[in-house]
């Protein structure tokens, strides 16, 4: 039986979450996002790898101490975990973003496509949203 301590240390150690993964990314890690998923919107500053290119392209693109977060579109996506397989493959060192590319816009971190910045919005159901004071 796996103890509380057991569990959620392996849980962090694979796992991170929007804002987290927005401070990582300040800091130089790297992100993944599948072909239509990118083309709609992405992580500002993502690196596009489909599932299928990963063993190929990341040894050649990422380097191996990089840390690598991958994410899917919504919590209900396997996507992340499917690219977070492979990167496991390959001996990286990869979390996935827990509730993917739909919670990263709902948190109003920065998103991009194609054609440039999109706007960013908060949502104060699930995050906290200072309403400015004064008139």
């Amino acid at each position: 039986m796996t103890t509380a301590l057991e569990y959620f240390t392996a849980k962090l150690t694979h796992e991170t979450d929007a804002s987290d993964v927005y401070a990582a990314q300040r800091a130089g890690d790297a992100f993944v996002r599948g072909d239509e998923a990118w083309a709609q919107g992405r992580v500002s500053g993502a690196i596009h790898i489909p599932h299928a290119e990963i063993a190929r392209r990341a040894p050649l693109e990422i380097p191996r101490d990089m840390p690598v977060v991958v994410y899917c579109w919504s919590p209900g996506c396997n996507g992340g975990a499917r690219g977070a397989l492979a990167f496991a493959e390959l001996g990286y060192s990869v979390k996935e973003m827990i509730g993917g590319y739909e919670y990263w816009v709902r948190e109003g971190q920065p998103v991009e496509n194609d054609e440039g910045a999109l706007p960013r919005t908060f949502d104060s159901q699930v995050m906290v949203v200072r309403v400015p004071t004064g008139g």
